[in-house]
């Protein structure tokens, strides 16, 4: 997407940071939940959340970034305060509201030198917009430069009070929104100079993740209850691969994509791309236990060895280890052409030729100077 080479100084140890933050463990980190009406402090901070220690730019401290929970209708006031301190990464920042339709406020869109100058360092401002009759699945990220790719990225979800398809699932809120990322040990600015392929180090589910070579770092754990249905909302905040999205042993029913309701659709896997969002429903159908949640990423050599690209599906009663469930079955392959809005809005115009509500006629052709037209 923005970089690819390969990452031959992964092991590089960055030393020359202006201050040296704070550093937050892996197993203390929690993503706190934020309203409508809220903050976000941009800071840079240490984190290891694949094991490996690095400077980050974060919001409120966290990676993910807090996610931020809202109703069909509200209004948002999210006022973003520019604290960075660390100049092997960007020092100036932008937030964008990643499928939000900014009706008559694309000022607070978030988007650097499009409609928006970027904070500079100690400097805030407020973004704030309506997100009238929009629900579903979103995401939050930085949009100045490639930094969103240096932490800065997190989920948001507009929860629908007559949600047509409440009666799928018992379960729906932070606990069953799952992240996909990937993850890089050096700044994504040395990223940027390197003119080969870039590999990530690793992928995080929920902000955690293992590398080749590395420790066993904890692995992200989504708990369930036998018997119950979730709502999972998975989110790829990556910065440039895929990933293929699969629960050992469990099916999942497709009922949003992108912040649309659709028709349900039943799968084993799903292929994942940078900013899509799939709200799935899991029935907790299988004997007490633990089961890999995969998202393998399509990064050339992606592996499951040693839990890579993994997190865990933990039943109540389950023990407190890692799972040694076999993928698949794989069944029901994804077909995107079998996604179909729930409610079809219809197109303009009457659908016969020459009575669309607008109708233009076009007529190729070629110059005497050899031209198209």
């Amino acid at each position: 997407m923005f970089f690819r080479s390969i990452l031959a100084v992964s092991l590089l140890f960055i030393t020359n940071a202006s201050t040296v933050p704070k550093i937050l463990d892996a197993d203390s980190a929690t993503t706190p939940v934020l309203g409508p009406v809220a903050q976000l402090h941009v800071t840079n901070t240490y984190i290891a959340p694949d094991g490996y220690n690095r400077s980050a730019t974060l919001a409120n401290g966290v990676f993910p970034a807090p996610l931020i929970r809202a109703n069909k209708n509200d209004q948002f006031a999210i006022e973003a305060f520019n604290e960075l301190t660390d100049d092997t990464m960007p020092l100036e920042t932008s937030i964008h509201w990643h499928g939000l339709f900014q009706h008559k406020s694309n000022w607070a869109d978030g988007v650097s030198y499009v409609t928006q100058c970027p904070l500079r360092q100690q400097e805030s401002f407020v973004q704030q917009f309506n997100v009238t009759g929009q629900t579903g699945t979103y995401w939050y990220h930085a949009h100045y430069t490639t930094q969103y790719c240096d932490g800065l990225r997190g989920p948001l979800v507009i929860y629908d009070p007559e949600d047509p398809l409440a009666h799928l699932y018992d379960v729906d809120d932070e606990n069953t929104v799952i992240t996909l990322s990937d993850w890089y040990h050096i700044p994504s600015i040395q990223l940027g100079q390197i003119f080969t392929a870039v590999i990530a180090n690793s992928t995080l589910i929920n902000g955690r993740g293992r590398y080749s070579g590395g420790p066993s770092a904890p692995l992200s754990v989504v708990n369930v209850q036998q018997g119950l249905r979730y709502r999972f909302r998975a989110i790829s905040t990556s910065c440039d691969p895929s990933f293929n999205f699969t629960i050992d042993g469990h099916r999942m029913t497709i009922i949003e994509v992108d912040g649309n309701e659709v028709e349900p659709v039943e799968v084993d896997s799903i292929p994942i791309l940078v900013g899509q969002r799939y709200s799935v429903v899991v029935t907790a159908n299988q004997p007490v236990g633990n089961y890999w949640i995969r998202a393998l990423s399509s990064e050339t050599d992606a592996t499951f060895d040693g839990g890579q690209n993994m997190a865990i599906l933990r039943y109540a009663g389950a023990a407190d280890e890692d799972p040694t469930s076999d993928a698949g079955p794989y069944e029901l392959s994804f077909d995107e052409g079998n996604l179909h809005p729930l409610i079809n809005p219809g197109a303009p115009g009457i659908p016969e030729i020459g009575k669309a509500d607008v109708n233009l006629q076009l007529s190729p052709g070629f110059t005497s100077e050899g031209y198209f037209t």
